[in-house]
């Protein structure tokens, strides 16, 4: 089979095509030529890319084989989440990749500004020994004042307080005890800006934080203060920011981060009190590989058709590692509910008993309706566009768990159960606009957790969810296996397992399962596109000579 392309529109970590594997035919192109980039989209399926790549709707259009972004960073300043999302597109990144770096630049850049380093060292390489001129001034014993304490801000805050500094962070969405747990007190903006001596930034930029340090914030400062922006250009206004040093409100200033980049004017530049870097934040070869890494594994699972946990467009949170498995299972069941209802509910109903329920299992409704609209809906689905497509079919599905033991019998939790038990089940009904009520139910089992369809629509079977199933409902007579196996084989159908299950409500039916596995090249396929012409002909067939009234589906 033909492997899937990987575009690397940036240089990445060798650590990055490492991780990809074999499995995937690599590709490459210069990201940041428009017209090199909108040439190489129609054929990848994966995009990889950094900071100088513009993923926007235009190229999001482009990429018309596209099923995940992959950001090998942080932000996401360069990738139209929102366009992606539209069209089906997962978005990942590596959250995590470089905290540390970004961390370490932010102690790095206080040193710096508090102590005049590039500026000394620029001086002296120029041949100018001028001791007084540089002197700084000490953090220990000053206030450092932290916007933003997520995971980078927490580290800059446990590292300065070593230095023997007292930390207050502004974040209105911290909770006390995690802050106090860091040694750091929580206050708001106005009176953080007033304390401080020093500033660090480590915030998002969104709507809400851009210009959070302009002109407003910067006249509430105690006089003599030095800001740290290492974060995202823009959360400090840079002209502002000008104004407040030529003023001599704030000593000096160390930007990492500029509103447009890359950034190589600025009036900044101008001013000796200030400290600047080309964005440095991540700029390490250990959060370039941790990114490269993190980043090629979601795609490998994406392009798996697997939930990845780190998309930032998935309308879930994170998931077990013990459910991934269970997802995968739910959304064949789905898929096969729509194949056999031939048509969709207003509601599906995911039931889950048995073991499984020690997990949160509210993942597994947007398995539900990936699987259930991936038959029907042209385009393709996919976990990011699943709900939006639902949405606009009015679907809508929701996940219950049941008590006590698995069973494949009537009761909905299972513990009524007539039929075997599992250690674990998952149900997926709905009933049909005609009232007619349809059920799948399956379970993973053996030692490689196999997928398997134990029960639909009261029938009670034990098949692989894997190739082609064909099932034919007919009156409990003698020959009915027959009449199936003569079809099949006089049209050259390879059965790789065939059951026989009576219904339990009494109707006086029996219903035939096929199911094939993978045939040789030249044997004909219970699917595909022709597979219920087949099914016609062949339910056909046995009706005239077994003078049956049979039903089936695929």
């Amino acid at each position: 089979m033909k492997r899937p392309v990987v575009l690397i529109a940036e240089e990445l970590s060798p650590a990055t095509v490492e991780a990809l594997g074999p499995d995937f035919e690599i590709r490459h192109c210069a990201g940041a030529d428009r017209a090199e980039l909108l040439a190489a989209l129609p054929a990848a399926d994966a995009v990889l890319v950094r900071s100088a790549t513009r993923m926007d709707a235009e190229a999001i259009a482009a990429g018309t084989r596209l099923k995940v972004i992959g950001r090998a960073g942080v932000g996401l300043d360069n990738v139209d989440v929102a366009a992606a999302s539209r069209a089906g597109v997962m978005v990942v990144n590596a959250p995590t990749s470089n905290i540390v770096s970004a961390a370490e630049l932010t102690v790095g850049l206080l040193l710096a500004v508090a102590r005049n380093i590039p500026q000394a060292d620029a001086a002296l390489k120029d041949g100018h020994w001028q001791r007084s001129r540089f002197t700084g001034v000490e953090l220990s014993g000053k206030t450092l004042g932290i916007v933003g304490l997520g995971r980078i801000g927490t580290l800059v805050a446990r590292r300065m307080a070593a230095f023997g500094m007292r930390l207050l962070a502004y974040d209105p969405y911290v909770q006390p005890g995690y802050a106090d747990a860091a040694g750091v007190r929580v206050v708001g903006l106005d009176e953080l800006l007033a304390a401080s001596d020093f500033l660090t930034v480590h915030l998002p930029k969104t709507p809400e934080t851009t210009g959070l340090i302009g002109f407003e914030a910067l006249q509430r400062v105690k006089p003599g203060i030095r800001i740290v922006n290492a974060a995202r250009g823009g959360i400090v206004d840079e002209a502002e920011l000008y104004a407040a040093l030529k003023e001599g409100r704030v000593a000096g200033a160390a930007v990492d981060v500029f509103s447009v980049e890359p950034c190589t004017d600025s009036p900044l530049f101008d001013l000796d009190t200030v400290v600047v870097t080309p964005h440095l934040g991540a700029g390490t070869a250990e959060a370039q590989e941790r990114a490269g890494a993190a980043v090629a594994g979601s795609v490998r699972q994406a392009l798996s058709g697997r939930f990845v946990p780190e998309a930032v467009n998935v309308r879930m949170g994170v998931v077990d590692d013990d459910l991934d498995p269970w997802l995968t299972l739910t959304e064949r069941l789905s898929r096969l509910f729509t194949a056999t209802a031939g048509g969709l509910p207003g509601q599906l109903q995911v039931q889950v008993s048995g073991e499984i329920c020690r997990h949160d299992t509210a993942a597994l409704a947007l398995a539900a309706l990936k699987g259930a609209l991936g038959a029907v809906v042209e385009g393709g689905v996919s976990y990011v566009n699943a709900p939006l497509i639902a949405q606009e079919r009015g679907l809508c599905a929701d996940v219950s768990t049941g008590t006590g033991s698995a069973g494949t019998g009537t009761d909905s939790t299972g513990t009524g159960s007539t039929g075997p038990l599992h250690r674990s089940l998952v149900a997926v009904e709905g009933t049909l606009p005609s009232g007619e009520r349809v059920s799948v139910r399956g379970t993973l089992s053996g030692p490689r957790s196999g997928e398997r369809l134990v029960q639909i629509n009261g029938f009670e079977v034990d098949l692989a969810l894997s190739g082609d199933i064909a099932f034919f409902r007919a009156p409990d007579r003698p020959g009915v296996i027959a009449g199936v196996a003569e079809v099949l084989g006089r049209a050259g159908i390879p059965v790789e397992t065939l059951q026989v299950a009576r219904d339990p409500s009494g109707t006086g039916e029996v219903l035939v399962a096929v199911g094939q596995g993978a045939p040789g090249r030249d044997a004909q396929r219970l699917g595909g596109p022709a597979a219920q012409d087949f099914l016609d002909d062949a339910a056909a067939r046995i009706d005239a000579t077994r003078n049956w009234s049979m039903e089936h589906t695929a």
